[in-house]
């Protein structure tokens, strides 16, 4: 069947969205459009497009298939949208487009947003385990508990932290161990809190793993100062996706280096100015998922190792030093010599020995 360019390819059908309880992954299907068997000469895809309300850009995948599980941020409406590409010989080898059909799902919220945990922080330490933090929401009510749920892909189903943090018998945090398996995979993570007789609104976020940035390199010049380059984590999060932050430890003398921010950045390079490099000692950086890419990305372990930076003026004073010793052993030999000469009779110069 030649395809005629007056006619339109249907769009998909049937486009739904279902929540298998599984904190932010939703299952996206649709059903083929009702003629594409007639298209037997052609090649059938699907152009499936998903976001976040509010997100700038969708994110977009190529497919024959029919089902997908996606990850949204279920605080905020879930939109997709889907349609019918075509090409081949029933087309001439032009790709042709069918309207869009849409689709769009609302986790029904309770509580005020002010009900909601703040200050939601997770930092994953050492490859051994995710320890993340939150202070009660403003709404909170006295004797609120909260309660941390987490999935990965790989679990049957959400799963409860066991080892909370606590303050004053309050729930302000959870570690999370043996995560190995949810390594280079999204972390869907909510926190409920109940309390009598008031509704509290949930939070959700989903938090991609990065790596530690590798390859840190520290060098000096004469024109630019200090000059920090890493390299991005291996893995599957694309470069474009991490910001880094960058600190710098100060000399304090015998007491210990306190570590102060100086950047947080897209770049994998950082100078520092000539004039402050005699109080450095110490350059460390870390990295996370942007906001461009996530919705709440959490920090990676700091690099393995910081860089020590000698002083400017410790490289000075270790080149003097052996220059200083070979000019004062010189001084010395020479005074030496000439002390002998001093004692040695006149006559008997010829037969001088040669240690004194």
């Amino acid at each position: 069947l030649i395809f005629n360019k007056l006619e339109k390819i249907a769009p998909p059908q049937d486009l739904q969205i279902t929540d298998p309880g599984l904190l932010g992954s939703l299952d996206i299907e649709w059903k083929p459009p009702p003629n594409v068997q007639t298209f037997n000469e052609c090649t059938v895809k699907y152009k499936f497009e998903y976001r976040n309300t509010g997100d700038r850009e969708w994110k977009v995948i190529f497919t024959r298939k029919l089902k997908f599980r996606v990850g949204f941020d279920l605080s905020r409406t879930a939109e997709v949208k889907v349609q019918t590409l075509l090409e081949g010989r029933c087309t001439n080898d032009v790709e042709v487009q069918s309207e869009w059909i849409y689709a769009t799902f609302q986790v029904p919220l309770q509580g005020k947003l002010e009900s909601e945990v703040q200050n939601f922080h997770c930092i994953y330490h050492d490859w051994e385990y995710l320890k993340c933090t939150w202070q009660p929401g403003l709404l909170a009510p006295r004797g609120v508990h909260y309660g941390l749920y987490y999935w990965y892909e790989g679990l049957d189903h959400a799963e409860q932290c066991d080892d909370y943090i606590q303050d004053h018998g309050i729930n302000i945090g959870c570690m999370l161990q043996n995560l190995s398996q949810a390594e280079y995979k999204d972390l869907s993570i909510c926190v409920n809190g109940s309390a009598a007789a008031t509704l509290l609104r949930p939070l959700y976020a989903t938090l991609p793993k990065p790596s530690p940035p590798k390859q840190l390199m520290v060098s000096t010049s004469t024109s630019e100062g200090l000059r920090v380059v890493w390299s991005p984590p291996g893995g599957e999060t694309p470069p474009q996706c991490l910001e880094y932050e960058v600190q710098l430890a100060e000399e304090q003398g015998k007491t210990k280096a306190v570590w102060a921010s100086v950047s947080t950045q897209m770049e994998t390079a950082f100078t520092i100015a000539r004039v402050n490099q005699s109080r450095i000692s110490c350059v460390r950086v870390r990295g996370r998922t942007n906001i461009f890419c996530a919705d709440q990305g959490f920090w990676s372990e700091w690099t393995q190792e910081c860089i020590s930076v000698s002083r400017e003026e410790d490289k000075q004073l270790f080149i003097l030093i052996p220059v200083i010793l070979s000019l004062s052993s010189s001084l010395i030999i020479f005074m030496l010599i000439g002390q002998c000469k001093k004692r040695t009779p006149p006559e008997k110069a010829t037969h001088m020995s040669v240690g004194c």
